[in-house]
């Protein structure tokens, strides 16, 4: 039986079965699952969902939860039946987390280094050779490391791609979306690398797409469309030469264009005929695809990407998964322009894991004087701080130039640049 219950009169051992408003704002990406841990209880509280919908069939109801102690509480949960416990959202590991700004300066070299490991690799399969993935080995270790300690820093700077070196840093951006997806999910580090190879190896297939049409600066014609859409079958037969390839790895590569309503290619699959991680890679794969600059296109803000993306869950993505996913980079990710209530104008500088819509951000321009302002840091969860989010902005209005500056850092910028 379903009720529903003020967010305040909830308690540990009571079923979650839904959360009123929309699903961007609450701190979860499963809707469905038991309340156990006091911290997930907290981060509902303090999301701004004002009701809940509960299954008292499966979990504790408003009068038990109130008459029980704590520890019969405790008891009643982990006695609850196998079903009610699956519907649980599995924690991840531990993980020493590092601050934003350190995690960077490591990530900035490591994106350097993943960029060349990736052009060897693409190299290596337009001359013909077999496919040796152990060079990627290392790269994929460190990147995986690299998310674990801090999922915003190495995910952020994979963005800021060139024109010329689109295809091999998407390898890389998708490899460290990949393990952030697959932390949030609450997966352990061994799978995170798995997550993060299967990424860097995406799209090899595209090693073997003719260079006039991968590099097009405009719309592919209907044969060009239909050459790119066999990279994954040829993306597939490389791995194939090579020694070892994890069976998963392979069914990334070959599936990652597969859409849960069955319109995807090239097999058509649906809905269970997915696995998991391929599922997870055609989230990451798209994200990042539109957040990129391209010769024939600008890339979305990443805000205005992932409302986008929502637009589209229902058929093209498994929708729990595209939740973490959310969860995993913010409803307003690292880089993106907001406007806050005051009229101030900020780039996005750093998630808070427990409230998603109050990040920290740099200000730095007032709308209501039409004048740049000496930018400065707001901590949006500080209670000191009486500013909120009121909506993102696009840069294609406003255009300011170097915006990543302000979250990267002209250093930063400056290493990026010189990929070799």
């Amino acid at each position: 039986m379903l009720k529903k219950v003020p967010v305040d009169q909830l308690r540990l051992g009571m079923h979650l079965h839904e959360m009123c408003g929309a699903w961007l704002d609450h701190p979860f990406w499963k809707t469905k699952f038991v309340l156990r841990d006091a911290a997930d209880l907290k981060k509902l509280q303090d999301s701004g969902v004002a009701e809940c919908w509960i299954d008292v069939s499966k979990g504790l109801d408003v009068a038990t939860a109130f008459s029980e102690s704590p520890v019969r509480v405790e008891v009643a949960v982990s006695a609850m039946d196998a079903q009610s416990r699956d519907d649980v959202a599995p924690a991840a590991p531990e993980a020493v987390v590092v601050p934003f700004d350190e995690e960077v300066r490591r990530a900035t070299e490591l994106c350097n280094k993943s960029r060349a490991a990736v052009m060897s690799l693409f190299n290596e399969a337009r001359m013909g050779r077999a496919i040796d993935t152990e060079k990627c080995s290392e790269m994929v270790t460190q990147i995986a490391e690299s998310v674990w300690r801090n999922p915003s820093a190495l995910v952020s700077l994979a963005r800021l791609k060139t024109h010329d070196d689109y295809t091999y840093m998407h390898s890389v951006a998708v490899a460290a979306l990949m393990v952030a997806l697959s932390k949030q999910l609450g997966h352990s580090e061994t799978q995170a690398r798995q997550a993060a190879e299967a990424g860097m190896l995406h799209d090899l297939g595209k090693a073997m797409m003719p260079v006039a049409v991968l590099n097009k600066p405009g719309k592919l014609t209907s044969a060009e469309f239909d050459t790119m859409k066999t990279h994954p079958e040829r993306g597939y037969e490389l791995l194939l030469t090579g020694r070892d390839v994890d069976a998963m790895v392979l069914d990334v590569c070959l599936h990652h264009h597969e859409k849960m309503d069955g319109s995807g290619y090239p097999h058509r699959l649906q809905g269970d005929q997915i696995s998991m991680l391929a599922r997870m890679g055609s989230v990451c794969d798209v994200y990042d695809a539109i957040t990129s600059n391209r010769p024939y296109k600008k890339g979305w803000d990443p805000a205005e990407s992932i409302t986008r993306m929502a637009s589209w869950a229902k058929g093209h993505f498994d929708e729990n998964v595209f939740r973490a996913f959310v969860t995993s980079l913010g409803i307003y990710p690292v880089g993106s322009l907001v406007r806050l209530r005051s009229g101030l104008l900020a780039v996005v500088t750093q998630q808070n894991p427990v409230k998603l819509t109050m990040p920290e951000v740099k200000v730095f321009f007032s709308t209501k004087q039409g004048l740049r302002v000496t930018p400065r840091l707001l901590d949006l969860a500080d209670p000191k701080c009486s500013d909120r989010i009121a909506g993102r902005e696009s840069n294609d209005q406003w255009k300011f130039p170097n915006l990543d500056e302000l979250w990267a850092g002209e250093e930063v910028l400056r290493k990026l640049a010189r990929r070799g």
